[in-house]
């Protein structure tokens, strides 16, 4: 029974490493791929949903490592902002990721993946808003005037846009994602996880996701111009 255990466990492991570097392979294509323009020279991409989603699989460590790993293959394959680019990465992802996962680790229930999210998007708005002031004129060139007034006209509503995006993705993804894991043995039957909502909840929550993404998309095409209302 000991060694059944013991090798339960370790397979646990290895089959852990393996989601886990797809989802950072997965993260990194996202990047390479997905590059979404929002406003000035800001654009968006989906890594944070992939690398969250990790998170709340295997909680703030793992969301970490995660975040690091992927940032580390961008500085040295598609990066052109150098190494001041790699550390506004990790600290823009860790920021969303890791207070997302680690409330998640301690509240499994749909509330709980609500509460670490938006935890989540405010820290990282707020440390943006500190990073941005500390570190864009070096890399922009320009008078630190100059970034103090983009700071609630350009990184503010781009920071709080990209987490919401995250976040009504990472809500609309995880539960099937999660289940199609447990069913393909990739992850162990739920233990600590709630029951599954009953349908109207899980219709409301949904509902509320898909307006609040449909939200999130019609700001950017508003602030891209492609979308404008009145004569």
């Amino acid at each position: 029974m000991a060694n059944t255990a013991i090798g339960e466990r370790d397979s646990y492991k290895t089959r852990k490493m393996v989601i886990m570097a797809v989802f950072c392979a997965l993260a990194y294509i996202s990047v390479f791929v997905i590059r979404i323009p929002v406003v000035s020279f800001l654009s968006y991409e989906p890594k944070d949903v992939i690398i969250v989603t990790g998170g709340f699989l295997f909680g703030p460590a793992a969301a970490l490592l995660i975040s690091v790993v992927v940032s580390l293959i961008e500085l040295v394959t598609i990066s052109d902002t150098g190494i001041i680019g790699a550390v506004m990465n990790v600290i823009s992802t860790c920021a969303f990721v890791v207070p997302a996962a680690f409330i998640y680790k301690k509240y499994r229930t749909m509330k709980g993946a609500v509460i670490g999210l938006l935890c989540g998007i405010l820290l990282m708005t707020v440390m943006m808003l500190l990073w941005n002031y500390l570190i864009t004129p070096l890399y922009m060139g320009v008078p630190r005037e100059v970034v103090v007034t983009m700071l609630p006209t350009v990184f503010l509503p781009f920071n709080l846009l990209k987490g919401f995006i995250n976040g009504t993705l990472t809500l609309l993804i995880y539960k099937p994602l999660v289940n199609a894991l447990r069913k393909g043995s990739m992850l162990p039957p739920s233990e600590n996880e709630a029951s599954v909502n009953s349908k109207r909840q899980l219709i409301g929550m949904y509902a509320a996701v898909a307006f609040v993404l449909v939200t999130c998309v019609m700001f950017v095409l508003v602030l891209n111009g492609t979308l404008t209302f009145g004569a």
